[in-house]
């Protein structure tokens, strides 16, 4: 038995409501995963500053306790210079890089 015209026209309503469901499902779809992914970028960078913020007094102390690198080189090679002309004892060179190195 063929479709009279309004059950045609009822079938045609149906298909496109049912394309627009599914349109909007999936347009839902997207935004909420975008949103997902910029809520967790901003958590990141959250976290990622939080962290820095956390380690910037570390590594200044870390800085300070050993003194300036190069500084701190010459400084322990004029020590054993020293004790090896005889100026320091064993016990006042060990004392003097301990307290140089920041370890005494």
């Amino acid at each position: 038995m063929p479709l009279r015209p309004r059950g045609r026209r009822l079938l045609r309503g149906i298909g496109r409501t049912a394309v627009v469901a599914g349109t909007a499902g999936v347009v839902a779809g997207r935004v909420n995963h975008h949103q997902q992914q910029k809520w967790a970028r901003e958590q990141q960078e959250e976290y990622d500053n939080q962290y820095a913020a956390q380690q910037a007094p570390m590594m200044a102390a870390a800085g300070t306790v050993g003194g300036g690198g190069d500084d701190v080189i010459d400084k322990v090679k004029e020590l054993s210079s020293l004790h090896e002309s005889g100026i320091l004892t064993d016990d006042e060179f060990v004392a003097a890089k301990a307290k140089l190195l920041g370890s005494g």
